[in-house]
Order: C-alpha cells, then structure tokens, then sequence
C-alpha cells in the first residue's frame, strides 16, 4: 500500500513538474507578437481553365500553378515589369483577370471609406503587351470592374459611373448628377453597404453591351456627424445614416446602352420608400433582374426588366409574418431554364428551382435543418453545392445535391466546420476543416469529395501550442425553465477541480441569424479564452432564441421585442451555471462586442441579481439609434412598436445596475455610433450608478490598429481579475 502511494505520488510530482514547465499565454502573444498566427493555403484564386490557380509571392511575381499538384507551371507577370510607364514600382495590394485573362487589373493606394469600399489607384496591366497603364488620371476610383466581353472597364468616381474604352483610352461618364452626400450612382449609401452587404452596385451583362446601376437620392437622409481628433481644431466628419424610423434614400435602378449612350430607367414601381437590395442580369443580356423589398422587408418581389424599354414584370413572389433574409443565392441557369432561390418559407432555409416564368418545379432540398452557405452551381452536372446544418446547428458540413433533389452526398467528413472555396470548373475545390480545439486544415480534394492533397495543416501552430497550458473546449446542451434547449461550449482551467468553486466569465453575441457557439476555430478569441482559463477562470457561450441554424421559427422568436428573450435565456443560463458544484455563483461574468455589448449592457441592468459585473465594447444602448434596415427588420419602427424600442433598450433601466460595468467605445464608430454610450452615460450619472468608462479615439466599431487590441483586452483583464 505504502508503495502505491508512493508510486501515485511520485506520479502526481512529475505531472505537476511539467505542467509548471508548460508555457502561458499572454496578452502580448495574441495582440502584438502574433505568436499563433495561421498560415493559410494557396488555391483560392482559381483560373478560367478550372485546373489551375495564381499567387503574388514575398518576390513580387504572380504566378500560375497546377491546382491538383501545387506545382508552379508558369508566371504571369514578374515583379519588375509591374511598374507605371514612368518607370515607377507599383505596389499592387490586389489583382483581377479580365474574363478572357488577357489582362491584369492592379489596384495599389487602397483608402477605405465604410466596411466594404474604399477608393484605389488602377492600373491594367497587358499581358500580351506586357504593359500598365493607368486606368485614369482624374484622382482615385472605387470597383473598376472588366467587362466580361469587350476591352471596357466600368468604375465610380466623384459618385458617378464612367465607362473606359481600352482600346482607344477613352473615358465616357454614364451619369452626370453624382454628389457628396447626395446622390450616389453606381455606389451603395452606407446602410446598404452595411446591412445589405453590398457596396458596387453597377453590374455589366453578359456580353458587355450593356450597365446596369442603382441610383441613391439620400436628400432626405438625416447626416450624422462624429468629431475626428487629427489636428489643433478636430475636423467634424459627416455622412448619412438614417436611424430606426427615418427617411431613407429613394432607388431606382438604370441601364445604359454603350452603343447608342442612352439611359433607360427601370419601372420598379410607384412606391419610393422601398429597397432594392439585389439587381442581377439573367443569362439573358437584354433581362435584368431586380429584387424588391417593401419597408417593412416581409415582402420580397423578383422583378424581370426588358433592358430595352425599362419594362417590368414581377416573376416570384414571396411575403412573411416577419421577415424575410436577402441572399446572394439567386443562380440563373443558361438558355432561360429557370433560376435557384433560396427561401425560409418551410420554416427552414432551403432551395427551389422555378423555371424562368416563376413556376415552381421543384423543392431541391428538405428538412428539419437550415442551408447556411451557397458554395456554387456546377451547370455541366447540374448540382449544388452547400454547407448545412444538418449535422447540428454548431457543427457546419458541405453537401452536394443534384438540380431534382434526388441525389445528395455529404461530402465533408470530419465532425465540425468545413467550408469550401470551387474552383471556376467545379472540378475541385479547396475545403477549410477546424472544430473548436484544432486549426483549419486546407486540403484540396476533387468535386467528389475525394481527398487529394493536404495543403496546409497549420502542424506548426498546433506544436507550438503543445508547449502551452491549453485547455480544452467541451460542447453541453441544457434546457431552460421555458423547456427550451441551448446549445453552449465550456472551457475549464487546465488543473480544473470539480471540488472547487470556479468565477465565470460567459461570452455571447446574440443577435438575430448569428451564432458563437460553433465547433470551429475561434480565432484569436481562443487564445484569449485560453487565457482566462490560465487566470483560474471557467469561460462559457451559450447561443440563445434568435441565433442561426435552427429555423425560422427559432431565429424569428425575438421578433419585435430584440432584446428580451436573448437576455432571458442568458440569465437562465447564468442560473444554470449557478446549480453547477463547481461554479461560484456570486463571481459569474459577461462581455460582448457590438450586439453582444448590448447584451452585456442589459443584463448588468436587467439580471443584477445573477452578474456580478460586465463588459460591453460598442454597444447600442437604444435601438432609436441604430440604422434603419437592420433595427427595423426586426423590431418595425419605432412609430409603430414604441413599447417594443423601450421595454429592451438598457439605458432605461440603468437604474437597477447592482453590479460592475465597463463601457468601452471607438470614437469614430461609423455603425454603433458613440452617441449609444453618451446616452448610457448621461443616464448611468443620472441615476448615480458607478461605472468605468473607456473612450479610444478615432477608432471605428473595430476599435484595432497598432497596440490598440493589446491595449484594450490589458484593461478588460485587469477588470475581470478585480470584479468577477
């Protein structure tokens, strides 16, 4: 006995020993020295051919490689010829081909504007002249795109559209009325941008004769204005934004005829105050398609425009209770066969063929689980291409599924989160595999789902990590007193004994259609995690009513009242924790970002009895705030629905703050303006409830660049370790 014990012992030294000799994670690696960075496959820039794929390397050079292989057959341009006809370098920040891949088109001096435009010098550079040439001498562009037919390339500038003939070096301006903070051309305003994801909104059709714009009248959008600290006076930078409830910029949709430089404007109804989030060209290039949306975004029309008269006619139609999601998953298939449209109208996101007149042919896919990503449309065998829950709603599989719906394969293998990236022919593809304790592995496998290639593993972060006090990250399911399931991850402290009681730090998002709580590699905020845990933390995220992959009738819960029952299932969650041996219940934390520093706000004000302080980084406090689109989408205007802005808004119920409550805000944030935690403040004081505050100026809703992300999770920890 004497002798087990000792043994048992000696045992326990050595593991204590090297435990001790394992390294910690500090906020220095994941913030500034960039310890655990990822390194990331080749392959995604596939050629027209199908088979092969292209890469600027660290020289400069952009070369061609056998997609199957890896191996370099040839380059397309050398470092030293990408240079102006002045002699001068250019640094290329990105590259296109044009449809033929006769051209390059070379962007350098990116300037960012909103979240997805930014201004850029161009430059075509000639592959069989082995030239660049400038694509204009008149300042910077936004989106020169090629035509897919025809040596024409198509940009905004100064909020207009202009056509540039290559051939002759000809610049024509398709429309002449653009204005700063008026009318934009071709050019999204920044709540389409933001919420409709879409910035170029100019499209060529299929033989290149023709342009297709969206025009924005924001003259009776509201600007807002926000100070920025860059000099003795700080400059008052403003744009429009239209808030819950205000005016919105009034559409219409163009089309331009390169030979005869006419405009014809496209019948899109009587109605102004409405969205057209989507306009497409069929396969068809005199047919434009055009999505439109009423205000309250519950209906959705595809509408067909004849591009020579402007004529319409409404194809599909589709109207809900609620809401309704707009999608890129609109695919037309050649010579008129109809079109592939995704729809949530069975209570889950699925796929419909019609044909081109809007009759239903066929329901592609079927079930009690919700298509996430459209990968593509591979018309030689007529199948889809898509990732799914049907697993689970954490767990993300790719699938492919015949046009009928007869024939579908899982073509993913391993449990947790594959994406895919197709190459132009749909012979291979690249998948991205990870789940929550292991990095993306990118491997290269036919269209089949056979493996080929393992391209990168990331072997060298992962033993790198060996050497690290790592913990693992554990997936549970709980019901709420709603008898309502969530599906939450937990991650423990390395030495982790159930017979000690643990603080909490939780994490959420929550906001409508999202998830956090996935089986996939969680980025930097794995590590960050793992720090936490390091400190003697148990950190937990639970996705609660409204989140993705369950069904509309799951995401659609929240429905006019955003706010209530997400904080509901967080406290319910926080009162699981609390039954839980192991956890203190009188030290149970939370901290989010954006919709989740709402959360964070409300439930510090509405659940004081269950957390002892929180964090909320850029936080609506007020949806009357926020932007029209996304708050109305699910909560209607605040003239309709007033109870349903004030009952879920945290800074009318400051007064109930019990425990502790950082604040912390970008000055510069364009989306979740600062206006949110001035609000905050001024009823926080109001109402005598002490709290920190944190203010970093000129930083937008990302709040990043330089030491900034270093500086500010050093101040999060310091206060979780002195209030949680």
């Amino acid at each position: 006995m004497l002798r087990k014990l000792f043994i048992a012992f000696l045992l326990l030294s050595v593991n204590c020993i090297v435990a001790q000799n394992k390294k910690q994670i500090t906020l220095e690696d994941i913030w500034r020295d960039r310890t655990f960075a990822l390194n990331r496959a080749p392959g995604f820039n596939s050629m027209k051919d199908g088979i092969s794929y292209t890469e600027q390397g660290e020289d400069g050079n952009i070369d061609k490689y056998e997609l199957k292989s890896g191996k370099k057959i040839g380059n397309i341009v050398k470092a030293e010829e990408l240079k102006t006809e002045e002699g001068t370098k250019i640094e290329v920040q990105d590259y296109s081909f044009s449809d033929d891949e006769s051209k390059l088109m070379l962007s350098t001096k990116f300037e960012a504007i909103y979240r997805r435009s930014g201004t850029c010098t161009y430059y075509v550079f000639d592959l069989k002249t082995r030239k660049a040439t400038k694509l204009s001498n008149k300042d910077k562009q936004l989106f020169a795109t090629f035509a897919p037919v025809g040596n024409k390339v198509a940009f905004v500038r100064d909020n207009n559209v202009f056509v540039k003939d290559l051939d002759n070096n000809s610049e024509t301006q398709v429309s002449s009325d653009g204005e700063y903070n008026k009318i934009k051309n071709g050019w999204s305003d920044w709540v389409y941008e933001e919420e409709f994801s879409v910035a170029r909104n100019f499209f060529w059709n299929s033989n290149g004769t023709k342009l297709a714009y969206i025009k924005f009248d924001e003259s009776k959008v509201k600007e807002f204005e926000m100070p920025m600290y860059t000099g003795l006076y700080p400059e008052q930078y403003k744009f429009k934004y239209p808030k819950a409830g205000e005016s919105n910029s009034i559409v219409s949709v163009h089309i331009y005829d390169l030979a005869s430089k006419t405009t014809k404007p496209v019948d899109i109804g009587t109605e102004k105050d409405i969205y057209i989030p989507r306009i497409k060209w069929t396969h068809d290039a005199s047919i434009l398609s055009v999505q439109r949306m009423n205000r309250l975004q519950n209906k959705l029309e595809l509408l067909f425009a004849d591009a020579a008269t402007g004529a319409s006619k409404v194809v599909l139609s589709e109207e809900a209770k609620t809401y309704i999601d707009v999608s890129d998953d609109l695919v037309f298939l050649k010579d008129n066969k109809g079109f592939i449209w995704c729809s949530e109208k069975d209570n889950f996101n699925h796929f419909y063929h019609y044909d081109f007149t809007g009759k239903l042919v066929n329901q592609i896919t079927k079930g009690n689980w919700d298509v996430i990503d459209f990968k593509g449309y591979d018309e030689n065998t007529k199948t889809l291409f898509y990732t799914s829950t049907e697993v689970s709603a954490i767990d993300r599989d790719l699938y492919s599924v015949s046009l009928d719906g007869k024939t579908k394969k899982k073509l993913s293998v391993l449990k947790g989160n594959t994406n895919a990236s197709f190459s132009s022919s749909f012979k291979y593809y690249v998948s991205t595999w990870s789940d929550a304790n292991t990095p993306p592995v990118h491997e290269l496998h036919s269209a089949d789902g056979k493996l080929l290639k393992v391209l990168e593993d990331n072997k060298a972060v992962k033993e790198k990590l060996s050497n690290y006090d790592i913990t693992k990250c554990d997936f549970f399911t709980f019901k709420t007193s709603e008898n309502i399931e969530l599906n939450g991850w937990m991650m423990k402290p390395i030495n982790f004994d159930p017979a000690k009681k643990y603080p909490v730090y939780m994490y959420a998002y929550g906001g409508p259609g999202s998830n956090a709580c996935n089986n996939s590699w969680g980025g930097a905020n794995y590590y960050w995690y793992q720090l936490l845990c390091q400190q003697g933390y148990i950190v937990v995220c639970v996705d609660g009513r409204g989140t993705l992959g369950r069904g509309r009738e799951f995401k659609h819960s929240t429905y006019l009242q955003l706010g209530k029952l997400e904080s509901t299932d967080q406290i319910e969650v926080a009162k699981y924790l609390g039954q839980q041996a192991y956890i203190d219940k009188s030290r149970i934390g939370f901290q989010g970002w954006s919709f989740g520093g709402y959360m964070a706000s409300i439930l510090i004000a509405k659940g004081g009895d269950y957390f002892k302080a929180t964090i909320a980084v850029a936080p609506v406090t007020n949806w009357r705030y926020y932007d029209n689109i996304y708050t109305e989408r699910f909560m209607r205007t605040p003239q309709e629905n007033a109870k349903g802005y004030d009952d879920n808004s945290p800074i009318n119920f400051t007064k109930n703050i019990k425990g502790k409550y950082l604040l912390i805000h970008g000055s510069a944030d364009d989306n979740v303006h600062l206006q949110n935690s001035m609000e905050m403040t001024e009823e926080l004081v109001k109402n005598n409830i002490p709290f920190e505050q944190f203010i970093y100026p000129n930083k937008n809703h990302g709040i990043s660049g330089g030491l900034t992300r270093l500086h500010l999770y050093t101040k999060m920890l310091k206060f979780v370790r002195e209030n949680i």
